[in-house]
């Protein structure tokens, strides 16, 4: 019988990484040894993983030793400096970062669309995309399948958790300060009644800020780049046409976009839909009649893309609109790494 491969969990304090540990608990065990690996500052907590005890582990080359699949959920600058030495210590480096999501030589995976992608890794690293495009991409990838993708408009509505615990930290504390003013005496001047921004260029509370990363070339940010350039190496489709807006908006966890998708072969709604409905990873709620969409509150804590409000465009019977929520530190990060993982640990146990 073959060994079942070890595992390192680096960054496991994290947001993401307790996260992790919650998602491993729960799907099917198909590791042996599991490390917890985090900065010398948390090394030595006592974390539970699988109804057991583990003890975290400094950050070093020596952590890597007898390592089969490392799963990094560490910000960029710790991964890539330490993914290559994870990967030269001979594991199969699976990271959450922005550090290789664009790199020529390593794959940008999402299981659903391009799980063949795991296997072309020659620098020993599989990468997973942003939070943004992978709440999005699922479904886009089972529409393109079917009807030949062309073009997409993407406006995205991202909750405070993208930007980290800091995030979370400055909407709670900008909630109270807006409570604790009273609604009517804020309603007019948010901004006067917010002392601390936090991450962000405006209040959150009480408003929407159309911005979510940096600035990048023509007015675009860094987020509104990634969902164009990293939809357009998952589905294979150097040339796409993607146009993103950002926008920020008071939710702690879960990112909604509304979509409007061009495709090659006309889609009517009723065929978008049986789609919808029978793709991998995306849960299909959508009876206007009855009011009943997916809205973030719903979807928090939960594995799948939710997609709603699904309408054949009225001017172009090759278009359709739709919305979809997914949880951006679950399937948005996660989710997302574990089943990567998942699709290599096969590879140990053939």
């Amino acid at each position: 019988m073959s060994k079942l491969p070890s595992l390192a969990v680096v960054g496991a304090t994290g947001a993401v990484g307790t996260v992790m540990l919650d998602i491993l608990t729960k799907r099917p065990n198909v590791y042996g040894e599991i490390r917890l690996i985090a900065s010398a500052r948390s090394a030595g907590k006592k974390l539970m993983c699988r109804g057991e005890e583990l003890t975290v582990v400094a950050l070093s080359p020596e952590a890597f030793d007898g390592i089969d699949i490392a799963m990094f959920d560490v910000p960029d600058e710790i991964s890539a400096e330490w993914g290559p030495i994870a990967a030269a210590r001979g594991a199969v480096v699976v990271d959450n970062s922005g550090a290789f999501r664009m790199d020529k030589e390593v794959p940008l995976v999402v299981p659903e669309v391009n799980p063949e992608k795991t296997k072309e890794r020659p620098k020993g690293i599989i990468s997973n995309p942003n939070c943004t495009t992978l709440s999005m991409i699922v479904a886009m990838g089972a529409l393109n399948r079917e009807f030949g993708l062309k073009e997409l408009v993407v406006s995205s509505y991202q909750a405070a958790s993208g930007a980290g615990q800091p995030g979370i930290d400055a909407l709670h504390a900008q909630i109270k300060e807006v409570a604790g003013k009273g609604l009517g005496d804020v309603a007019g001047d948010v901004r006067a009644a917010v002392t601390d921004l936090g991450p962000f260029p405006a209040p959150l509370a009480l408003n929407v800020v159309p911005w979510a990363g940096s600035l990048k070339e023509e007015g675009y940010t860094s987020e509104e780049l990634k969902v164009r350039n990293e939809s357009r190496k998952i589905l294979g489709m150097p040339e796409l046409k993607v146009s993103a807006t950002c926008v920020r908006v008071p939710v702690i966890t879960t990112h909604s976009l509304t979509v409007h998708a061009t495709f090659e072969k006309e889609v009517s709604r009723q065929a978008a839909q049986d789609v919808l409905k029978n793709a991998a990873g995306v849960e299909l709620l959508d009876d206007p009649e009855n009011k009943k969409f997916p809205t973030p509150a719903d979807v928090v804590g939960t594995d799948p893309t939710w997609v709603g409000r699904v309408r054949q465009s009225i001017d172009d019977k090759h278009s359709i609109d739709l919305f979809l929520c997914g949880d951006n530190l679950r399937k948005g990060a996660a989710l997302n790494t574990a089943q990567i993982a998942e699709l290599v640990a096969k590879e140990f146990t053939k």
